[in-house]
Formats: C-alpha cells, sequence, structure tokens
C-alpha cells in the first residue's frame, strides 16, 4: 500500500493514526473505505445563475479529514480576490460555490517536490521527498505536466487515468469509472452535483471553475477551468493570475517560455495581445491611437508609470508591456489600469455575454398609471446612473434622483408618450476614470464606456389603460450580501417587489436611528455617513403603502474598523533617528508582517490579506516567503533578492520585487540588460485588507541598506574599558563604554556596536573600520585603510578626518554600473569638523543623509 494512501484505508482509527507512515500489514489489507459524495457549498450567492458569473472552487488531492484545509485554502485564495480589483468593486457581481470532494490520495500527481503529508493535514515542506510521485490517484486527477521529469514544472492539468486504476474501484459508488480522466471526473462532478444547484448547464460561458490542489509546491494554469496551489505561499496570487487569463483575456507579460531560459528577442509582427505591442515610441503609440495609448504618462495601479516597458509576451525583449510590473507579469501585483479596464469589462458584461445585467418591467404598452422599474448589479463602492428621459432617447430628462423606479400617475402622459431609461455604470473619464475606451463594442478586446457591457437602455410607449392593483406586498428580493459584514464604505443595496400600481417604501435605520431616505432609494452610501470607527448594525425595511402592517427586513452588520499589519524586522547594524523607524543592513533584511482584524461579525478565523510597497513601486500581495511554511517565513528583501527556481523574489534592484533571475545577468547592452543591485535606502509601506473589504492605513519605514559586511570579532570587549590598542585580528566593541583613546594598528580592524569612547580614534593603514549606533567624544583620524570604512549611525563630537582610504568593492556589478564609492558615512551626526580628502573614492551615504554641524571640506564637502 502506498503511504499516502494509509489514511485513507484506516478512515475512523484514532487521530493518532491518521499521519502518513507505514501502516500494520492486517490494516493495510482491509477493504477501501468508499469515498463521500461530493457536496456543493455556496460560499456566496448574489443572485440567479444565470445572470452572475459563477465561480466554482474544486479541491483536489484533500482526503475525506483534510477537507477543512480545503477550506482554509478557499478562504485564502477568495480573501486575495476580494482585495484586488476589479474583484473588490465588483463582488456582488460573482456566485461562488466551494465543491467538497474526497480524494484516495493526498497531493499532486508528479509534483516535482513530491510534498508529504504533516500530522495537521497540510501538504508542506518538511525536507522529506516520497515516490513514486507519479501514482497518486485523486478526485480530478491533477498533475504537473512534465513534472515528474521536470523540477521547475510548474503548469498543472487535469491528467488522464491514474496508474493501477483499476485496483481503486472499490472507493467508488457504482457507475464511475475508476480509470476516468481528470476532464471527465470534472465533467461528471459539474453535472450530477454543481449544476442541479446552479440551474444552468456546466457548459454555460458565465461559469468559471478553479480546481485547488493539494500541496505547497507553486503551480497552476489558466482556463475556463483554472487551477492552482492551495498550499504554496503564493496560491491565491496564482489564482488571479490564471483568472487574468480565462476570464480577463489577457496574455502573459513575463519574459520566458522556460524560467532558466532565455531567448532571443522577439521578431515577429504587431501581437495580437491588446496588451502588448511592437511599438518603440510613445508618442508615435499616442499619435496613431494604438492599444494603451489613452494610459501612456499615467502612474501605473502595479507600480512606475505606463509606457513601453521591454520585454513580455514571454519573450525578453521585442516586445513591449504598458507597466513594470503587473499580475500577468508577476504575481502578487495587480493588474494596471490596461488589464483593469478590460476585467472590469469582462465582469459587468457577464464574460462573453457582452450585457450588463438589467431586469425591467415589461416593455411594451404600459398603462398610464403604472409603476416602471429597471433592476441592474450594484458596485460596493460607486453607484450606477440610472436616467429616465419623456420622448425617448434624446427627450426631456426626468428628476428622479437616480431612482430605479418611475411612477407614471403623477406624470400624467398622454398615450403614445415614450418613456426611455439609460443604466449606466459611470466608468469613464467623468466618473470613477476606470475606462477610457469610449467604443460601443463588447468585444473581448474592445469593450468602451458606452457600449452594453457598461449602459443598457430600455422604453416603454404609455396607454390609455389603467393599472390592475397589485395585492398587498412587500419583500426583499435582492440585497448585499448580509451573511457577513459589510465595509464601512460601501454603498449598500436593496431590491425590492414591485406592485403594478405603487412603489413599496424602503426606510434604513443605523443603530436603531432612521436614515433620512428623502427619495426612497434602494441604495445607502456609508461612506457618506462618516461612520464612528467601530462595528454598527444596519436594517433596511420594506413596506408597502396600501398595507403598511406589511413589511420586510434585512439586517448587516458595518464593520468601520480598519485592519492592521504589523510588522516586525530583523535585527539591523543600527536605528537612525527620525519620525519614521530607520534600521540599516548589510545586504538586506527580513519583514514579517501579521494582518489581523477585530473579527467583526464573523464566527470563524478568517484570512485578512496583507500588502506591502516597496518605493511607492505598486502594492504586493505579502504571502511570507516562496518554499518556505507559512505564516512563520518572513519576507527577504536582497539588494539583488533571492533566486527560488528560477525565480527572483525580494529584489531591490532594478526591476522591482520580482524577476527572472536570468534577467540580472544579461548583458549590459542587452535591451533588458543593466540590472543594477538595490543598495541604498528604500521606504516601504504595508497595510491589510480585511474579508469585508477596509483596506486599513497603511504604516511605513525606511531601511537603508549597504554594500558588504562585518569581519568576524576575534576579540569581543563589552562593558567598562579603559585604552585600547587593537594591535591584529578584529576587535568588536559591543555595549562597551572606553574611558580613553582607542588606536589601531596596521592590518587590524576594529568593529564598534553601541559603544561609546571618551577619548580619540586613530586607525592608520587598518583593514576595516566599522561603527554603528556609537558615540565618539574625541577627535578621530582614519586613514589608510585598506578594505573598509563603513559608519552608520553614530555620533562624532570632535572634529574627524578620513584619508587615503581605499574602499574595495563589495559588489563588483553595483560598482560598475552604478560607480564606485569611497568610505561610507551613513546617517551620522558630525559636530565638529570634518575632512575627507585621498579617498579612493567619493565617500557616499547610500540616501541616509549625515548631519554635519562643523564645517565640512574635501570629498565631504558635499554631504
Amino acid at each position: 500500500m502506498r503511504r499516502w494512501r494509509a489514511i485513507l484505508a484506516v478512515a475512523g482509527l484514532a487521530a493518532s493514526l491518521l499521519v502518513a507512515g507505514p501502516v500494520p500489514a492486517a490494516l493495510a489489507e482491509e477493504a477501501p473505505t468508499p469515498l463521500p459524495v461530493p457536496k456543493v457549498h455556496p460560499i456566496q450567492v448574489t443572485g440567479p445563475a444565470a445572470e452572475r458569473l459563477n465561480l466554482i472552487i474544486m479541491g483536489d488531492g484533500y482526503q475525506a479529514d483534510q477537507q477543512s484545509v480545503f477550506f482554509e485554502d478557499v478562504d485564502r485564495n477568495l480573501a486575495a480576490m476580494w482585495a484586488t480589483e476589479p474583484f473588490r468593486s465588483y463582488r456582488d457581481y460573482i456566485n461562488v460555490y466551494a465543491v467538497e470532494i474526497a480524494s484516495v490520495d493526498y497531493g499532486v500527481r508528479c509534483d516535482p517536490d513530491g510534498r508529504v503529508r504533516n500530522p495537521d493535514g497540510t501538504i508542506r515542506d518538511t525536507g522529506e521527498r516520497e515516490g513514486p510521485i507519479d501514482g497518486k490517484n485523486t478526485a480530478l486527477r491533477m498533475i504537473y505536466q512534465n513534472g515528474c521529469a521536470d523540477p521547475l514544472s510548474r503548469g498543472t492539468v487535469y491528467g488522464g487515468a491514474p496508474l493501477d486504476c483499476q485496483d481503486d474501484a472499490g472507493y467508488y459508488p457504482p457507475g464511475v469509472n475508476p480509470c476516468e480522466t481528470g476532464n471527465q471526473a470534472h465533467n461528471r462532478i459539474m453535472d450530477n452535483y454543481v449544476t442541479p444547484v446552479l440551474g444552468i448547464p456546466r457548459t454555460s460561458q458565465n461559469v468559471q471553475s478553479l480546481a485547488i490542489f493539494n500541496t505547497f509546491t507553486y503551480g497552476g494554469i489558466g482556463g475556463t477551468n483554472a487551477t492552482t496551489s492551495g498550499g504554496s505561499p503564493q496560491g491565491p496570487l496564482i489564482s488571479l493570475h490564471e483568472l487574468g487569463h480565462s476570464l480577463g483575456t489577457l496574455a502573459d507579460e513575463y519574459p520566458y517560455s522556460s524560467r532558466d531560459v532565455v531567448r532571443n528577442c522577439y521578431t515577429g509582427g504587431e501581437p495580437g495581445s491588446f496588451h502588448h505591442t511592437t511599438y518603440t515610441s510613445e508618442e508615435q503609440m499616442i499619435a496613431d491611437q494604438h492599444k494603451w495609448f489613452r494610459w501612456i504618462g499615467e502612474e501605473s495601479l502595479s507600480g512606475g508609470t505606463i509606457g513601453l516597458h521591454e520585454g513580455g509576451g514571454s519573450y525578453p525583449c521585442g516586445q513591449r508591456r504598458p507597466s513594470e510590473h503587473s499580475m500577468m507579469r508577476w504575481i502578487g501585483f495587480d493588474l494596471d489600469q490596461i488589464g483593469r479596464e478590460n476585467m472590469v469589462a469582462r465582469i459587468t458584461g457577464m464574460r462573453n455575454a457582452g450585457q450588463m445585467n438589467v431586469r425591467q418591467s415589461p416593455t411594451g404598452t404600459v398603462p398610464n398609471d403604472g409603476v416602471l422599474w429597471v433592476e441592474a448589479g450594484q458596485p460596493r463602492y460607486h453607484e450606477l446612473q440610472v436616467t429616465w428621459r419623456i420622448g425617448g432617447p434624446t427627450g426631456t430628462v426626468l428628476d428622479t434622483h437616480n431612482s430605479r423606479s418611475l411612477d407614471l400617475e403623477p406624470l400624467d402622459l398622454p398615450a403614445g408618450t415614450v418613456v426611455h431609461v439609460e443604466v449606466r455604470d459611470p466608468v469613464g473619464p467623468d466618473g470613477t476614470d476606470w475606462v477610457r475606451n469610449p467604443s460601443t463594442n463588447n468585444t473581448a478586446s474592445d469593450s468602451g464606456f458606452n457600449g452594453p457591457r457598461f449602459v443598457q437602455t430600455r422604453q416603454w410607449t404609455v396607454g390609455d389603460s389603467s393599472a390592475v392593483p397589485s395585492a398587498p406586498a412587500a419583500e426583499i428580493t435582492s440585497a448585499t450580501i448580509a451573511t457577513q459584514p459589510v465595509a464601512g464604505d460601501e454603498v449598500v443595496f436593496v431590491e425590492t417587489n414591485h406592485p403594478t400600481d405603487r412603489i413599496v417604501n424602503v426606510a434604513w435605520s443605523l443603530n436603531g436611528v432612521a436614515v433620512p431616505n428623502p427619495h426612497n432609494s434602494r441604495t445607502l452610501d456609508l461612506g457618506a455617513l462618516k461612520l464612528a470607527a467601530g462595528t454598527h448594525k444596519l436594517v433596511a425595511t420594506v413596506t408597502d403603502p396600501a398595507a403598511p402592517g406589511v413589511s420586510d427586513r434585512v439586517e448587516w452588520t458595518v464593520d468601520n474598523a480598519l485592519p492592521t499589519a504589523p510588522r516586525t524586522l530583523s535585527e539591523p547594524l543600527t536605528k537612525l533617528p527620525g519620525a519614521l523607524e530607520h534600521p540599516v543592513y548589510f545586504d538586506g533584511w527580513d519583514m514579517w508582517l501579521t494582518p489581523q482584524d477585530n473579527r467583526a461579525g464573523y464566527d470563524e478565523e478568517r484570512y485578512v490579506v496583507g500588502q506591502l510597497r516597496l518605493d511607492n513601486d505598486g502594492w504586493f500581495n505579502y504571502f511570507g516567503f516562496p518554499e518556505q511554511p507559512m505564516p512563520e517565513s518572513p519576507y527577504q528583501f536582497r539588494h539583488s533578492g533571492t533566486s527560488v527556481k528560477a525565480l527572483t523574489y525580494g529584489n531591490l534592484g532594478t526591476g522591482g520585487l520580482s524577476r527572472a533571475t536570468f534577467e540580472q545577468t544579461l548583458p549590459d547592452d542587452h535591451p533588458s540588460g543593466g540590472f543594477v543591485p538595490g543598495f541604498g535606502t528604500h521606504l516601504v509601506e504595508h497595510r491589510a485588507i480585511d474579508p469585508a473589504g477596509n483596506i486599513g492605513t497603511a504604516e511605513s519605514y525606511r531601511a537603508t541598506v549597504l554594500p558588504g559586511s562585518s569581519p568576524t570579532c576575534t576579540t569581543t570587549l563589552t562593558g567598562r574599558q579603559s585604552r585600547i590598542v587593537v594591535e591584529q585580528g578584529v576587535t568588536c566593541l559591543t555595549n562597551a563604554q572606553v574611558n580613553g583613546s582607542v588606536t589601531v594598528r596596521s592590518g587590524a580592524s576594529l568593529v564598534v556596536r553601541n559603544s561609546s569612547i571618551n577619548g580619540t580614534l586613530v586607525a592608520s593603514g587598518a583593514q576595516a573600520v566599522q561603527m554603528f549606533g556609537s558615540t565618539l567624544n574625541g577627535a578621530a583620524q582614519i586613514s589608510g585603510t585598506t578594505r573598509d570604512v563603513t559608519i552608520a549611525g553614530s555620533t562624532f563630537n570632535g572634529a574627524v578626518a578620513m584619508s587615503g582610504n581605499t574602499q574595495v568593492s563589495a559588489n563588483e556589478r553595483y560598482s560598475r554600473l552604478a560607480g564606485a564609492y569611497g568610505p561610507l558615512l551613513v546617517g551620522n551626526r558630525f559636530n565638529g569638523a570634518l575632512a575627507c580628502s585621498g579617498n579612493s573614492a567619493q565617500v557616499k551615504d547610500f540616501g541616509a543623509p549625515n548631519k554635519v554641524n562643523g564645517s565640512k571640506s574635501g570629498d565631504c564637502a558635499k554631504l
């Protein structure tokens, strides 16, 4: 019996046996326990399936007792989606269902890392490997394409029948083929279990499935049936990228076909993708009104400026993309404006339907005293515009205060009058400025703000008959999701029944106090109420004016408590003074975020999304770090990042946080070459987004990264000391108080940390002199140092002279492309004179200025 099968075969035993490990022979011979029937769980249902996009999330490689792990992975995926535009704003346009499916085995076939099940049921990296990794039998037959041979395999698809599939017949109910393929299993489960819930066929164009497979290994693929890794730190970000393909019709923007292979530049014709081009001139693109010309020069949502950025479409050069990085280039970032413009059109137009969903009272000839109405979706943070006209599309506009209903009786319109209504999502330049394309088309790459994905019209002709009164009724037929809290700045809505001869009344109350509603509006903008921080109760009550005792109500919890993302940073060399925390490091640092929320309105723990932004270069979803356990692992910032399976993460240098590793070693004259490591001072912001959609206030800090390192101490002195002479080796003064002078002889080194020296410092011909967070009360003479002078966050109360020091480069690429640097003086205070001369290169502060209160001369004159 295979080790990954043991758990299911002995289901019902004590929990202590629920770990992957050898099973007694007697137990191994027991008959298989039949798999439980798949269950469909509605996660959020915002309207009829035929009128919504429907996301079906299915689990693969989760055994019967691992379903709680599956739902945690579902929550994590959805949290990232609802935190990302335009999904955040158009959440109520989407239904979500999770399908609980038990697999015979755990994990994924041909997982290149052969992950092992842990005692808590998760499939994570423990350093242990198992095999054969091509023999697993999972519900949807997921398999890493070529993963049994390629350690960099990442594309994960519905595979063929597993090995020895006939041996597993006992796990399946009668009539199920144990040797069905992954696609057959997917279709069977959709047809037998999901379709009856949706009421529409699985082949409907507005049905999107996402299979979450149970492994820690990075992987996924796009398409109508997209896939993603449930346990990977980046799993939810893979989901968003793959939905960018399948829902958003977006193409890849990354620079490779195989991660570790540099291709030649693209030399073909203009790409068919609407966000790739061979143009090399922004001016020419604007003159030709080509592709994303309307957005050129704008600050990109995903960082940098929208323009023509080299590389994309799996080529390192020859094709150009709109932004330095976006979700379709490196997961973790948002869509840029070009991607968002297209994605919001795909959502409001219900994918390929090409029509914004609007329901209305029956068209044709209507009674002259009847009530007309329209119903449409409701974005979470802005209202749709509803315009009623008398006399057709160009007729007189009625002042209805954006009402979605129109009572004809007070208007006293003659028979034959045409009543026209326009329902518009104001996403154009004069509204929320998400769609700048004015086109009236609804194609995948040409959906304008005047097209049917954002604008719908209806019209009626007034007759001479009277409406037949409807029976008393007051019903809320649809509303903002009430099963979880709403955000403090959300636009909440209700839809009601529609009597033929009257409009039912809607009353709003907040914490038991009536909210004025003079125009009987079906929406309430919570942001306009400027709610106090905390939790509130919102109620909408619907009554029938013809029968005031007939009513209906819905209640929401309003979460107006902002989430936070407290940080923990790795230990620095020193911290610089100032309003912002400002640590100093060699090479880089680690950051842990702990996103948290008050959980108001939730019965269970929910995932809170953390985000970070480096140097104002686009918000990036925090996920710990690739291939490391969550949430214990920190995000690692390094001058040139860290390479993991041929991709680089946490890069402080040119190109942003993520890169293809080969990009950083391309020749300087390559169109995508010239990478410069990120030594210097960086601004980092971080925040959280809670399940309700509230975006927390960003906190920030600065960090300065220096080239080099401290030499290893051969002698360490702490506490009170008298005069010190460093003859050889490396002497470290750590938390020391020296009442006397310090002398460093030729060839020796001194490292001073968090110490004070009440005397002079003289170093002549030393190898290295370093001071961090320390104070020197006497004069300093540092000359002829042969390798390194690095002084940060220190105070000098006497004169300082630095001459003839040689700074040996700690990073050849940086020195070559950014320029040689001399002694490092970083964020220090000099209260006496400062003189620098004859050093190997200019003294450099790496973006952390020094404060010099005395005179400055020589190389230090410009500090």
